[in-house]
């Protein structure tokens, strides 16, 4: 026979499921079961944990037990750059993914924290200058509701960027078409760009900030943004909650035999 918690766990999941409790949506509070006679403190803990462990909620002191939403976000690949989207519209980035996926959105929803920092060696190395020169760290929190899908900070060469919104801490993209439409306004027309995706344990800070559930990964990503000419305009390093996103790709398959030589 199952213990007790199992069994709750196991009953909880199952609503869950059948969409009686729907993401985004608090749990009832472990004093509420157990006056509800759905067993004992300890029981309950137990069975909210292992739904948590299972990835069906989150919980945080403050907040409560809420609904993980099951569906993760498609976070786009080359199509989330199309020009028409940042250049001619308003479709930065992340709101791109949230279109694509069918899913709301609010501009509020990225939050950020814009300053001065020395810049670290992979930082450096990518916009070739010293180690710790003075390059402008943007620091991006997306959310969506109240759960974080995950963190991007962008590093800037200050000759590129001051003056301009992307140096505005104002929650939202930096204005009509984001970031990219700042640079391109200044003069610095992205034209190509290199991801480098990994996974790996997150540290405490994330687990915090991310809200992470018990052994969830992240996925680290690399990018490197250049204008036509090579020119470095942006650094991105961003860390993603591994359940929330299905990467997704769509790209022409190159043919190097015939290319031009």
């Amino acid at each position: 026979m199952a213990p007790k918690w199992r069994a709750l766990a196991d009953k909880l999941a199952g609503q869950i499921k059948n969409g009686d409790y729907t993401p985004g949506q608090r749990l009832p509070q472990i004093r509420d079961l157990v006056e509800a006679g759905e067993g004992s403190k300890a029981t309950v803990h137990a069975a909210y944990k292992a739904l948590e462990a299972e990835g069906l909620v989150t919980s945080s002191r403050g907040v409560g037990t809420i609904v993980r939403a099951q569906t993760p976000l498609k976070r786009l690949g080359i199509s989330r750059y199309d020009k028409a989207k940042w250049r001619d519209g308003d479709e930065v980035a992340f709101i791109a993914d949230r279109v694509a996926s069918g899913r709301a959105y609010q501009r509020g929803e990225q939050t950020q924290t814009v300053g001065l920092v020395e810049s670290p060696a992979a930082v450096a190395a990518a916009h070739d200058l010293p180690l710790g020169a003075p390059v402008y760290a943007r620091a991006r929190l997306v959310r969506e509701g109240e759960q974080p899908t995950h963190t991007l900070t962008s590093y800037y060469r200050p000759e590129h960027v001051e003056g301009t919104r992307l140096v505005d801490p104002t929650p939202g993209p930096a204005g009509r078409g984001g970031g990219f439409r700042v640079l391109y306004d200044a003069g610095y027309e992205i034209d190509h760009m290199k991801e480098h995706l990994f996974a790996r344990v997150p540290t405490g800070e994330e687990v915090k900030l991310l809200k992470l559930p018990a052994g969830e990964p992240v996925v680290e990503l690399h990018r490197t943004t250049y204008t036509a000419d090579g020119t470095v305009v942006e650094f991105a390093v961003g860390v993603h909650a591994a359940s929330r996103f299905a990467w997704e790709y769509d790209f022409k398959v190159p043919d190097s035999a015939h290319e031009e030589k």
